[in-house]
């Protein structure tokens, strides 16, 4: 399956998901000033969840489910049908294995939000953690077993298991707490083929996508040094790709960037407290260098 069309297809429904977890986080917002609490803050576990919260969310999941099949089915599943079958042939040729970050990275994101939307309705917190990622897995897979029967795609096991890799990794940090210190983010600058017009929308351009791996330096001290580095400090190992012709051609990139931690911004807010966790999914603009190939070096990078 190539990344381009498969990850957009789950961006369409994690930005409705966005976009209603905003409008129910202002109201939580707005409930914390009212009464004392905060409306975004994991509930205790004897807390019973609410049944209007959760039939809201779960039509607005639904919803967003929906139109990512109908967003599939119009760019992608109009080709001929097929027995079910496997893609072997270009899995790790078309883009040089790029797209299997994307494929972590987008049930990774889709978790956290379908977390925070369970969290607001008063599930508890392990619950939470565990049905949001298994929706963010199912809908992938739906995804995947899809392509199966496409003539043009087929099931790919690297996709696949990227799928359950970035599902099963906020999980994995509840019960690792060492692995909270290691976080995935993207960011995108247009590429010489996406100004060029060679694709109608940047985020179906391999070349202009950056995978990163933000690590939390301060959170890693030992508590005698962490004065030494601010909180909003962290390093951030980044990658993508260049030249590709998706045959198998092209190159690999790699950065070392400083990364801004936004959740260590101050403000306790409720709405404040969703705006920071949500846009530190993105890597903002900072210093970087390119370590391969060959050193570059960038007074800001994108």
């Amino acid at each position: 399956m190539e990344y381009s069309t498969g990850d957009m297809s789950m961006l369409h429904p994690c930005l409705i998901l966005m976009i209603a977890l905003l409008a129910v986080s202002r109201l939580g917002a707005q409930t914390a000033a009212n009464t004392g609490t905060e409306g975004t803050s994991a509930p205790p576990d004897t807390v019973r969840p609410d049944a209007v919260k959760l039939a809201v969310i779960g039509g607005i999941t639904a919803g967003g489910f929906i139109y990512g099949h109908a967003v599939l089915s119009h760019l992608w599943w109009k080709g001929t049908r097929s027995p079910f079958h496997f893609e072997w042939d270009h899995d790790w040729s078309y883009a040089l294995g790029a797209d299997k970050l994307g494929h972590f990275f987008f049930p990774y994101l889709a978790s956290d939000i379908c977390r925070q939307e369970l969290i607001w309705s008063d599930v508890d917190t392990t619950t939470s953690l565990w049905l949001a990622s298994g929706m963010g897995l199912a809908y992938q897979t739906y995804i995947e077993v899809r392509d199966g029967f496409s003539k043009e795609w087929g099931f790919s096991w690297g996709d696949f298991t990227a799928d359950i890799l970035g599902a099963a990794y906020p999980v994995a940090q509840h019960y690792l707490p060492a692995l909270r210190h290691f976080n995935f983010k993207m960011s995108f600058y247009p590429s010489e083929s996406y100004r060029a017009g060679q694709y109608h929308a940047i985020i179906d351009d391999y070349e202009s996508a950056y995978h990163w791996l933000s690590i939390d330096v301060h959170g890693l001290l030992p508590e005698s040094l962490r004065d030494d580095i601010p909180a909003l400090f962290n390093v951030a190992i980044g990658h993508s790709v260049r030249n590709l012709d998706h045959l198998g051609g092209g190159n690999h990139e790699f950065y070392l960037s400083l990364d801004w931690n936004l959740e260590a911004l101050p403000g306790d807010g409720a709405f404040w407290k969703f705006i920071r966790h949500n846009l530190n999914f993105y890597h903002l603009p900072a210093p970087a260098v390119r370590i391969y190939p060959g050193l570059v070096w960038y007074g800001i990078h994108f």
